[in-house]
């Protein structure tokens, strides 16, 4: 069997990795080319590689991320109320695998879409599947399956996501559907899939905020049990950006 054969087999086989890795091999001069077990390696390697950025991809088209943004890209500082130790702790994924709230507050513009959509990212590159959702998409959400009959495999679906993205919390009034449908998200992943909730109004007001005591008691006691907490800092990181742009120009 040719080399062309064998690259074709490769692609037929859809070992996409492997054939790219492949097909680069030939092209270098014969003395620069891997001996065989070095090239087998080499293309495991690869192989699991892209399957990996796949899967990564896969998990970021689903959860549909607000921001593109990333860990990396996140601004640490103890003025800003987020350390590299804190991002660090985060980005190994305990708060994920045990089920933990984590909760993100401050003024508006201080980056919480940002860390939030960050973590979320890290997580699909981690493996982990995520949903995203601000609360006005929420609300229409919890609205419509009312209306059409899949309120309960919407509610079945969330329960499946390992980290669920819950965007802006505060800004949009709950009626008494709402409070429910977040009871019954909260009380479904209690110690078992995480959640991040970001919001401008700290943590202490969520409860007035939300009303009906009753079941504002039990929303709460299920958000900030084992919770983690971040309460960004400083000023508007969107009016920095506007006025570091404009003194660029």
């Amino acid at each position: 069997m040719n080399t062309t054969q064998t690259l074709q087999q490769l692609k037929d086989l859809k070992l996409t990795g492997m054939a790219s890795s492949y097909g680069s091999q030939l092209e270098l001069p014969l003395n620069q080319q891997l001996e065989t077990h070095e090239l087998l390696a080499h293309l495991v390697q690869t192989e699991t590689l892209h399957r990996s950025n796949e899967k990564t991809a896969a998990y970021l088209r689903l959860a549909k991320l607000r921001l593109p943004s990333t860990v990396e890209q996140v601004e640490c500082s103890a003025t800003r109320g987020l350390t590299k130790q804190q991002l660090s702790l985060l980005m190994e994924g305990n708060y994920i695998k045990a089920g933990e709230p984590l909760l993100i507050t401050g003024a508006t513009g201080s980056g919480k879409s940002f860390l939030a959509c960050a973590l979320g990212h890290h997580a699909c590159s981690e493996g982990a599947k995520v949903a995203y959702l601000n609360m006005n998409r929420f609300t229409e959400k919890i609205m419509l399956a009312k209306l059409d009959g899949t309120y309960l495999k919407i509610l079945n679906h969330y329960e499946r996501i390992p980290l669920l993205i819950l965007d802006d919390f505060g800004l949009v009034p709950m009626d008494h559907t709402m409070r429910v449908a977040l009871l019954q998200i909260v009380e479904d992943r209690y110690a078992r899939k995480s959640i991040i909730v970001t919001s401008q109004l700290p943590v202490s007001k969520w409860h007035d905020f939300i009303g009906e005591p009753t079941l504002a008691d039990a929303i709460m006691d299920r958000l900030t049990a084992r919770a983690h907490r971040i309460e960004l800092k400083g000023e508007s990181r969107r009016r920095k950006s506007v006025e570091t742009n404009n003194n660029q120009v």
